[in-house]
């Protein structure tokens, strides 16, 4: 009798990945060991006076490559974190940054906790706590290692960070650059919320740009009237589906969370149940669309997009037979493991990875870094020069159009969008789209020009080990 398949780890599952793309290159044995390990994990293990005794709590911080400094990453909150997650997460962060081509190395952090166990009180004192064992030993650090948000934290995590690294370093004039996804007024960026969503919006507009890799799918045309079905809607998952839905046409018919489904072949208004389940703790009850208390069959439901946007392993060797998604896109970080991975590329699945497809957070991170470290406004500068200069021209058209017999001249939209300079979020917008567009590129070359290549993920890879073995090349290593 044949024994079961084991399911491997997330960490496994990030190694073998790592392991089938090293296999298709010209590398060293030593360079793709040093590649592969994880530089260093610090464990630390603190104590917190709360409600009348001290509870002791336990966190990560990995570093898995060094290749470029400071080393980048996310603070996740959750009780599933332990050392092994938290050093693939890192591990995905290093290929990630060099795939989008952000001069970070990767990392990772973590706390083992339930940030609904404690009150915002409660929450500022454990995260100045851990925020202090992390920054002593230089783990957060402008020019070091740079945390940002990740699952179970979000941007008033940041601000106490920041608040809390500024107190152990009076002089340091670059200490808003020690974490980002920091509120405005704490030194953030506009467009970094957004920016994870927002991410894979840009992803899947730029496949849909090429029918080659549109017909792999299955599929045809635009992103006009696809069905998508969301797992998670946090952060990513929420606007993901706000922005396809309310922006390429896209018909979000059912959304998966903690206590259920929810679905509506018709398409699910996103804010209104986003706003339900911020009122009522869950999807049960939306009057937009049926419930269903089995969330997690409705990753095997008939749609042409699935984004998986929560954790990891949600699909693994007992469902991903049954996943009927032609296209899926992981926006959260692992959310099928290498077995699944390849059930569904022998049905013909196409995936978009999620080292590519969750790069927007990085991206507009690192936008935000190089903004505190400059101290000045993305757009303050140039925009009223810039506006300046097309209300110039904009008149002269205006003029050349009277004057050669049309009545009213240019429009007043076009006049209006035509002289409006760019924002800092605008600039942001536009700095993402053109790291999706030349990623997704870079990814697709290698895709079409090889044939030992069957998928986005190996080509992914390839694309990031490369650059981080030139890197350590040009070290001496």
């Amino acid at each position: 009798m044949n024994a079961p398949l084991r399911e491997p780890s997330f960490r496994e599952s990030v190694d073998l990945m790592f392991n089938h793309a090293a296999r298709l290159m010209d590398l060293s044995p030593g360079l793709e060991e040093k590649i592969r390990v994880c530089n260093s994990t610090y464990v630390v293990r603190f104590g917190v006076r709360l409600r009348g005794a001290i509870h002791t709590f336990t966190g990560y911080r990995s570093v898995h490559s060094e290749h470029m400094e400071p080393v980048k990453g996310g603070i996740r909150y959750s009780l599933a974190v332990n050392q092994d997650e938290v050093e693939a997460l890192a591990a995905l962060m290093t290929y990630k940054c060099a795939l989008v081509e952000v001069p970070f190395g990767g990392s990772k952090g973590g706390l083992c906790l339930e940030p609904r166990d404690w009150n915002e009180h409660e929450m500022e004192l454990i995260t100045r706590r851990f925020t202090y064992e992390l920054a002593k030993r230089d783990l957060i650090h402008p020019s070091q290692n740079v945390p940002a948000p990740d699952m179970g934290t979000s941007e008033r995590e940041m601000a106490w960070i920041v608040d809390q690294y500024r107190r152990m370093n009076t002089t340091d004039i670059n200490a808003s650059a020690c974490v980002t996804g920091k509120p405005l007024n704490a030194g953030g960026i506009h467009g970094r919320v957004e920016a994870t969503g927002r991410g894979v919006q840009y992803a899947l507009r730029e496949f849909f740009r090429h029918k080659e890799d549109v017909a792999k799918a299955g599929l045809d045309g635009g992103l006009e009237g696809k069905r998508v079905i969301v797992q998670g809607l946090g952060n990513v998952g929420f606007h993901a589906a706000k922005f396809l839905s309310e922006e390429d046409g896209c018909l979000v018919t059912a959304v998966i969370e903690r206590d259920g489904a929810v679905s509506n072949p018709e398409g699910l208004s996103i804010e209104f149940l986003k706003a339900h389940i911020g009122a009522c703790g869950g999807v049960k009850g939306f009057p937009g669309g049926t419930y269903h208390e089995d969330g997690s069959d409705w990753l095997e439901a008939d749609c042409d997009i699935l984004i998986p946007a929560a954790m990891e392993s949600v699909i693994n060797l007992g469902n991903a037979a049954r996943v009927q998604a032609p296209l899926i896109i992981e926006a959260a970080n692992g959310p099928i493991t290498s077995g699944a991975d390849e059930i569904l590329r022998k049905k013909g699945a196409v995936i978009i990875p999620d080292m590519y497809a969750n790069a927007g957070g990085v991206t507009v991170s690192y936008f935000e870094w190089v903004k505190n470290l400059s101290h000045i406004r993305f757009g303050r500068m140039q925009r009223r020069q810039e506006e300046a200069q097309h209300a110039l021209l904009v008149q002269e058209l205006d003029r050349v159009a009277k004057t050669a017999g049309l009545k009213h001249g240019l429009s007043e939209n076009f006049k209006e969008q035509y002289v409006r300079g760019a924002g800092e979020l605008e600039l942001v917008r536009s700095g993402l789209d053109d790291t999706m567009r030349t990623a997704y590129q870079s990814m697709r070359e290698v895709w079409h020009s090889r044939k030992d290549v069957e998928d986005l993920r190996t080509a992914a890879y390839l694309v990031s080990i490369a650059r981080v073995a030139g890197s350590y090349r040009s070290k001496g290593l």
